[in-house]
Parts: C-alpha cells; sequence; structure tokens
C-alpha cells in the first residue's frame, strides 16, 4: 500500500464532489442547460460521436436550447438522436438548426429527478467514505512500518476524519442546491 498522501486523498475526494456536480448539471430544471445534451451521441459518418463534436449547442433564452448542426446533411440523424435520448424534449426543425423548446417539469417528474440527484449524492458521499477508508489504510500500514507513531497516526486520521466530513459536506450541499432547484423552491 502507498503512503499516507493528504493531497492525492483530498484530490480524490474533490473529484467525487466534481463527479457529483457534472451529473447533476445534465439533469432537467426546466431551464434551458447546454449539459443537459452532454450524454446524447449521433450516429454520423458511420460512427457514434458526442454531440458537441458535430453541431454547437447554445440556450439563447431561458426556456430553448439551439442546435446548430455543422454539416446540414447531419440534421436529421441529430434530431433522431435528441428523439430518441428520452429527455422528453421535441426538436424542432428549420432546416439551418434544431430548436429544443423546454417544457414544463409535471410535479412527478420533478419529485423521480429530486430522487435521482439524491442517489447521484449518496453515490460522491461513498465514494468520499471509500477515498477515506484508503487514508486511514494508509496510515495504519505506515505505523505497522515504524514509518509514523501512533500520534502521528492519531493525527493523520484526525485529519482524514476533518477532510471526509468537509468533503460530504459539500456534496450534501451542492445536491440540497439541485433538489431546490428541481422542486421550484
Amino acid at each position: 500500500m502507498a503512503k499516507y498522501d493528504k493531497a492525492d486523498l483530498e484530490r480524490r475526494m474533490k473529484g467525487a464532489v466534481e463527479s457529483l456536480r457534472h451529473d447533476l448539471g445534465g439533469l432537467r430544471t426546466g431551464r434551458a442547460n447546454t449539459a443537459l445534451l452532454e450524454p446524447i451521441t449521433v450516429e454520423v459518418y458511420g460512427s457514434h460521436m458526442p454531440l458537441n463534436q458535430v453541431a454547437t449547442v447554445s440556450a439563447p433564452e431561458p426556456r430553448l436550447l439551439s442546435v446548430q448542426v455543422w454539416d446540414k446533411s447531419n440534421i436529421g440523424p441529430v434530431e433522431k438522436a435528441i428523439r430518441s435520448a428520452g429527455l422528453g424534449l421535441n426538436p424542432i426543425n428549420d432546416g439551418n438548426n434544431i430548436r429544443l423548446p423546454i417544457p414544463d417539469l409535471t410535479e412527478e417528474r420533478r419529485k423521480e429527478l429530486a430522487k435521482l440527484a439524491h442517489s447521484y449524492a449518496e453515490k460522491a458521499r461513498v465514494a468520499i467514505r471509500n477515498v477515506r477508508r484508503d487514508g486511514m489504510d494508509a496510515l495504519k500500514t505506515d505505523e505497522n512500518k515504524k514509518e509514523i507513531s501512533e500520534d502521528d497516526r492519531k493525527r493523520g486520521e484526525a485529519e482524514v476524519q476533518k477532510l471526509t466530513d468537509d468533503m460530504i459536506k459539500e456534496a450534501d450541499a451542492v445536491a440540497a442546491h439541485k433538489e431546490q432547484e428541481i422542486l421550484g423552491k
């Protein structure tokens, strides 16, 4: 096992929180957000490509996304990919661009999205705790190898626990903010 490295633990925990932010960014809140279309892949030129590699996505209005396809021959496949993505969006093709009006969310859909946000947050908390466990194991290993004293190990464990608590608090705050946004409060 590697030696205890506080900077590495912190980097990995922050990575879990950033991953949570990214996952939550893809959840629909009734407002136009270009991150909503990030997971979509389009079948063009005989392969699957991310939407952002064949078109420019923008949010010109709070309740409208605009997709400007670079190669006009790909408008059909892009429109088909958006329809089949299961986002509940109805693309409007005007020949040059694809407009995506963002419909209001039903109360039931809002609750589903809030639950999903909650599960993403739980996944992030588990990832953070796994990093904490790695840090605690590294400290015990270092103590057993006589590289650090018992007092150093205890100090290190307190540091790791504080870092864990701070990161979980941050993940919870990010998720709570998103849940409020989804539920429209």
